[in-house]
């Protein structure tokens, strides 16, 4: 699949132009995808023990190979990712020191423009992210518990065409 090059300007500033894309993830990105993902979800789910991620990191990076990730590159670094498992998207990962600057927003509407409807979970307690899709237009459409972390989550769904 074809990178996406985006460009950046912000003359007014006078700051360089900056680029950066989404691409789809190779396996020499897996020390840094996998640092996100640990930093996010430990950051992000204060509420569950710091130990749980830790016991999921060996499945989880198993799991990059299966699935469709597409990574956000900017100066050959990477700052955040998307995980699809077929329409099942398994999380947007962005590194914390670049977060609130539009970087998730970006790979979710790449991920819209590829998959007209999509479905996924988070945790009731991470009020921000279930926050942030709401704003970006899905819908929780059913509430129920993590069976590994016994927290309450909601089922989300993108769907293209619903009104």
């Amino acid at each position: 699949m074809k990178a996406f090059l985006l460009l950046f300007s912000n003359a007014l500033n006078g700051k360089r132009e900056e680029k950066h894309m989404i691409r789809k993830f190779k396996q020499e990105d897996t020390e840094q995808v996998m640092r996100i993902w640990l930093e996010g979800n430990v950051d992000a789910h204060n509420f569950v023990p710091q130990d749980y991620w830790l016991s999921q990191y060996e499945l989880v990076q198993e799991q990059l190979l299966q699935a469709n990730i597409y990574v956000y590159e900017q100066d050959e670094k990477i700052n955040g990712f998307v995980g699809m498992m077929d329409d099942y998207l398994a999380g947007i990962f962005v590194d914390k020191t670049c977060r609130s600057m539009g970087i998730g927003r970006t790979l979710l509407e790449q991920i819209k423009e590829i998959y007209p409807k999509f479905s996924l979970n988070v945790y009731q307690q991470n009020q921000r992210a279930v926050d942030f899709y709401l704003k970006e237009g899905l819908f929780i459409s059913s509430k129920g518990i993590d069976e590994d972390t016994e927290e309450t989550d909601y089922m989300m769904i993108w769907d293209k065409n619903r009104k």
